[in-house]
């Protein structure tokens, strides 16, 4: 099994920025800890601030792996870009939310995103990873 992880801006500072929401723990640090638990899994891991390097990711992985798990940070409730990459590959995506957006500012509770994802998991901090990782090696 091939999954990427495909994390949105701002995700490179998990860990220092906004800690009450966010936790303390660097996403590199927890990437560790998920490629460890599933060492059979074939699990990479892609972050950017740039809607297009991400669209490029997603189209470049998105034909070949069998699944692919997004954060997309802020881009979530503002790209239709995002959600039209998403919707033309054939592989399955996870959105997954750190904090729960629907508890957040009001703009936070729109997700571009849901609608063509398998599911989504928000507010459960980092094990929303975990999560979706099962999800797939349960399919």
């Amino acid at each position: 099994m091939k999954l990427i992880i495909i994390n949105g801006p701002n995700l490179n500072l998990l860990g220092i920025r906004e800690k009450n929401i966010y936790g303390n723990t660097s996403f590199e640090s927890y990437f560790k800890i998920l490629k460890k638990k599933y060492s059979k899994i074939q699990l990479e891991y892609y972050q950017s601030n740039h809607e297009g390097e991400l669209i490029e990711k997603i189209q470049e992985t998105g034909f070949d792996y069998d699944g692919i798990i997004i954060n997309a940070g802020g881009f979530t409730h503002t790209s239709v870009a995002l959600r039209d990459a998403i919707s033309s590959i054939t592989s399955p995506a996870v959105e997954v939310h750190i904090s729960n957006i629907f508890s957040r500012e009001k703009f936070r509770k729109k997700s571009y995103l849901s609608d063509v994802c398998d599911g989504i998991i928000s507010g459960l901090g980092l094990i929303g990873y975990d999560f979706a990782i099962n999800y797939f090696d349960s399919k």
